[in-house]
């Protein structure tokens, strides 16, 4: 929660803040987040128009999980950009339900940054992310990552019906060698 009194409701005034927080829980998706309690990093402008307060920041946080790929571990620094409009708690429509509307609201002048936040940077992280561009995965008969093996290949597979054919042509080659 940040104060925002010191802006006094006076339009044009703002502030601007450096601050490092820690990562609230489940700040993420699935597969890549940011680990609880690691830091990030926020530089803010707080800015008093007259509707509530204007809020543009930059976020910095690590994260950290695995490759949809290959399921490598990825970690990798996030930076995000946002803005929101917090609107003053006397001066909002009390008939509204804001949460419908998407309208974040000033609670006795304090403003509460972790919804922004989480909305930054669960829509920042990629849907499927990947160890590099070009990560060609695991193969699919044996599960090897074919990025430590390029060369990696496999037999071609004998259809089942068939391989008794292929047993014949065994003792073919057999009894021509002898």
């Amino acid at each position: 929660m940040l104060d925002t009194r010191e802006l006094g409701r006076r339009p044009g005034s703002q502030r601007l803040l450096t601050l490092t927080v820690p990562a609230p829980p489940d700040l993420g998706i699935e597969v890549l987040k940011v680990p609880e309690g690691a830091p990030v990093e926020l530089d803010l402008r707080l800015e008093a128009v007259m509707e509530g307060v204007l809020v543009t920041g930059m976020a910095k946080a690590v994260v950290e999980g695995e490759c949809a790929r290959c399921l490598e571990e990825i970690a990798d620094e996030l930076g995000v950009r946002f803005q929101e409009l917090f609107v003053y708690d006397d001066l909002r429509d009390s008939d509204a339900d804001d949460e419908d509307n998407g309208v974040s609201n000033l609670q006795d002048d304090l403003l509460d940054l972790e919804p922004l936040l989480r909305d930054a940077v669960v829509l920042a992280l990629p849907f499927q992310p990947l160890c590099q561009d070009d990560c060609p995965g695991l193969c699919t008969e044996c599960g090897a990552r074919l990025a430590d093996d390029p060369d990696h290949q496999h037999e071609e597979a004998i259809d089942p019906r068939w391989a008794g054919l292929t047993a014949l042509n065994k003792k073919d080659s057999e009894s021509s060698e002898n």
